[in-house]
């Protein structure tokens, strides 16, 4: 199996958020709220930018793909 093309810090990055590992953690912490039935792009803490974003990286299956399903996995745990 390869390894993502991204990181979970280089999608923070592209996202506009603090990306240090730390930052990430609280952000996680702090966003675990998402009702299963929610796909990640709609969740509420997200810019309309971002949302956007996010569901063009899952619809279009784009590189960022493996690296936003991580963070959906991350979010939902």
């Amino acid at each position: 199996m390869e390894a993502p093309v991204h990181s979970l810090n280089a999608l923070f990055e592209q996202l506009g958020l603090p990306s240090s590992e730390s930052e990430i953690e609280t952000f996680i912490e702090t966003h675990k709220t998402i009702a299963n039935t929610t796909p990640l792009a709609q969740a509420p803490f997200w810019t309309p930018s971002q949302a956007a974003f996010l569901a063009e990286a899952i619809s279009d299956d784009a590189d960022w793909a493996e690296v936003v399903d991580q963070l959906d996995a991350m979010l939902r745990a």
